[in-house]
């Protein structure tokens, strides 16, 4: 599987307007939503938000990879975002997230599929090149390419 087969590139927002975790999720639920991925909006961000709560999704590196497990997800998927100012979002290195991936995983939905999604995703983001190449990237086609090189 690839990353971009749960990754539309209706779910990626280059310019994310969110000053705190609250608004980014809900700026990537959003687009989420818009594109069939959600049954239940409220409902998988509460879950998110339950989820942060746990412990900070933020990896370091100025990545951040909020996730939630709900009966709100209508089908798996996942949302990115660009924050280029960058956002708080208790990281471990207590850097600013910049790169945001959000996954939404249906609750029923069998094995435990999206924490190879994780590792994956952990495993090229920590690439110094690739979150340059990310960080860089224009536009929507660009950012849709960097990601297809990311296989689960």
């Amino acid at each position: 599987m690839q990353i971009t087969d749960l990754l539309d590139k209706s779910y990626i927002e280059l310019n994310l307007n969110g000053t705190s975790k609250q608004e980014v999720i809900t700026e990537l639920g959003n687009l989420l939503q818009s594109g069939g991925a959600l049954s239940d909006q409220t409902a998988y961000e509460e879950a998110v938000l339950a989820r942060e709560k746990e412990a900070s999704t933020g990896i370091g590196f100025g990545i951040a990879i909020p996730h939630g497990k709900s009966e709100g997800v209508a089908k798996p998927a996942i949302a990115l975002g660009i924050k280029r100012q960058g956002l708080d979002w208790d990281s471990i290195d207590g850097e600013d997230a910049t790169i945001i991936f959000m996954l939404a995983v249906p609750h029923n939905q069998p094995g435990n599929e999206h924490l190879k999604v994780l590792q994956q995703l952990s495993r090229k983001l920590v690439d110094d090149d690739f979150r340059a190449a990310l960080a860089a990237a224009g536009n929507k086609d660009e950012i849709y390419s960097l990601i297809a090189q990311i296989t689960v």
